[in-house]
Formats: C-alpha cells, sequence, structure tokens
C-alpha cells in the first residue's frame, strides 16, 4: 500500500497542471471539519475549498482513497491539524514533503510546552487542540499569514475577516464561561466516550473523563468500563455523553454497567468532538459546535 501510495503521488506530482481554476482563486483543500469552516472564515470568496473529511468522520481512522491523493497534489494548499490527529494521513504529507510539496500543520503554531501531554499517543500531546479558544485564534492567525503569501493581492481581505473572526472567538469564550458559572464545580465531571476534552476542561475547569483515551483507535476494554462505572458512582454522575464520531454502543455499554449497580445514570445527549455537525446546522460550523456542546453539557449535568 506504501509503495502504491508514493507512486501515486509522484505520478501526479508530474502530470499535473497549475492548480488554480479558472476562476483565478486558490484551492485549497482541508482534513478535518473544524479546519476547513475556520479557512472559509479567514478566506471567504477569494478561496474555492474542499474538506477531505465529512459530518460524524473520525479523524483518527481517516484513511486516504486515490480521489484523496489527487485532490491534495493538485491544490495550492494543504491544511491539517497535525499532532498525528490525522493519523492514517500522516504517511501522505511525508510523502508529499519530499516531493517538494509541504502540507502546513496548523498546530505547529502552538508552543509545544503549553500542550497537553500523553505517552499514549503517536505525537506525545494531546491532539483535540480546537478545545482551546486561544489555540484556534492561533490556527486563524496561521492561515492569514500563509493565504497572504500566497496570494496577496487579497492580503487586506484576508486580514479584515481574520480580525472579525477573531472578535467573534473572543464573544463565543465570554458566551461560554457566562454559561459554565451557572453549573455548580462539583457537577463539572464530564464523562465521554474517548478523550477528546481535556483541553475544555483544562481552560473551564472539568474534571474529564473518556472511556477510550485520546484515539479512537483503541478499544475499551471490560476492566474500562467497570473502572469508570465504579468512578461515576463514587461521584454520583447524572449524566454521560455520546461523541458523534464515535460508536455509541461504548457509551451505552458503559451506561449498562453503571445502571446494574443500582446508580440511575442517563445520556445527556450527543456532542461533537472531532467532526463538526452537517452544513446548514448550527453545530455545523466551529462556533456554533462549541456553544451547542456547552449548552448540552450544562443542561445535563445540572
Amino acid at each position: 500500500m506504501k509503495k502504491i501510495i508514493t507512486l501515486l503521488i509522484f505520478t501526479l506530482i508530474l502530470s499535473c497542471k497549475d492548480s488554480k481554476t479558472d476562476n483565478g482563486k486558490l484551492n485549497i483543500v482541508t482534513t478535518t471539519t473544524m479546519i476547513t469552516d475556520l479557512v472559509q472564515n479567514i478566506g471567504g470568496d477569494h478561496i474555492n475549498i474542499e474538506g477531505l473529511m465529512g459530518s460524524g468522520v473520525d479523524p483518527h481512522l481517516y484513511k486516504a482513497s486515490e480521489g484523496d491523493v489527487t485532490k491534495l497534489v493538485n491544490t495550492d494548499i494543504i491544511f491539517y491539524n497535525g499532532l498525528h490527529l490525522e493519523g492514517k494521513l500522516v504517511e501522505v504529507f511525508e510523502k508529499m514533503k519530499s516531493a517538494q510539496k509541504t502540507p502546513i500543520a496548523l498546530s505547529d503554531a502552538i508552543d509545544k510546552s503549553t500542550l497537553i501531554g500523553s505517552d499514549y499517543f503517536a505525537s506525545n500531546y494531546d491532539p483535540h487542540v480546537w478545545f482551546n479558544i486561544a489555540y484556534f485564534k492561533l490556527f486563524a492567525k496561521k492561515v492569514t499569514t500563509i493565504l497572504s503569501e500566497k496570494d496577496p493581492k487579497n492580503a487586506t481581505n484576508y486580514k479584515e475577516n481574520e480580525v472579525k473572526y477573531l472578535e467573534q472567538l473572543d464573544a463565543l469564550d465570554s458566551k461560554i464561561k457566562a454559561t459554565i458559572a451557572t453549573l455548580p464545580r462539583e457537577k463539572r465531571i464530564l464523562v465521554t466516550a474517548h478523550d477528546a476534552f481535556n483541553y475544555f476542561g483544562k481552560n473551564y475547569d472539568f474534571d474529564v473523563v473518556g472511556l477510550q483515551g485520546l484515539s479512537t483507535a483503541t478499544e475499551a476494554g471490560v476492566q474500562d468500563v467497570q473502572k469508570l462505572a465504579a468512578f461515576i458512582i463514587e461521584k454520583e454522575v447524572k449524566s454521560i455523553f455520546i461523541e458523534s464520531s464515535v460508536p455509541k454502543r461504548t457509551i451505552e455499554a458503559l451506561q449498562a454497567a453503571v445502571n446494574s449497580k443500582g446508580h440511575d445514570i442517563e445520556i445527556g445527549g450527543t456532542l461533537y468532538s472531532d467532526a463538526l455537525g452537517n452544513k446548514g446546522t448550527l453545530e455545523g460550523t466551529y462556533i456554533g459546535m462549541f456553544e451547542y456542546n456547552v449548552n448540552t453539557i450544562v443542561n445535563a449535568l445540572k
């Protein structure tokens, strides 16, 4: 498979033409839905953008198809999260670097000393950095810089879009803090399918526990379920949460384990962790997703 991907990349690079379409706009490919939404906000009408992953797609398990490789090779800019979030795409990105086409890892904008470490993830860092709004603002600034370098004639507009978007992110942060302030500290225990919310917990003073660890590629065992069930009962947690990009069977198994011990536990709703909701919905944007998640969490845990 590795040889096939390598051959395909180099064949496409040799055969590809100027990647700009007839409308003269920059062609951009993104990986996760969060990054797609971000780049669209900064690029506006001056870019053509195509996201590889859609709503409900798990980036930990996503594999590049031949069509994806074609899109990646024939675009002007590639933006991705990095920190091995898109684990199965890393091989493709490495091959593209050796072919003098460098994808942009937005997480490179973050001071690594500020990240949450992990001995159990490939990058040794928790990659779910978009749940820290300050980090997402760094993403926005890096996108603005790259777009302005590639398309200087529209740099002023990119900067204007960045300023506007950063203001919206600041407003989002203030709104989130106000909502969370209505939930007593002792009730701020967030139990989900996998550890996607550690940055959220750190910033907004929640205890966060995931059943599967940082990557959904890691299956939860019976002992994991029983251990977490005991924790839920001890802490008298009222609700646990499904994630849109993770099969719900693990959380349902946890609920059954808790209920079998005489403790009533509810599924408080579905959270958006590794992917946004459907296009055209509130949850289909980064800002809307974050607001929806916080409202769902707070309402269920009160």
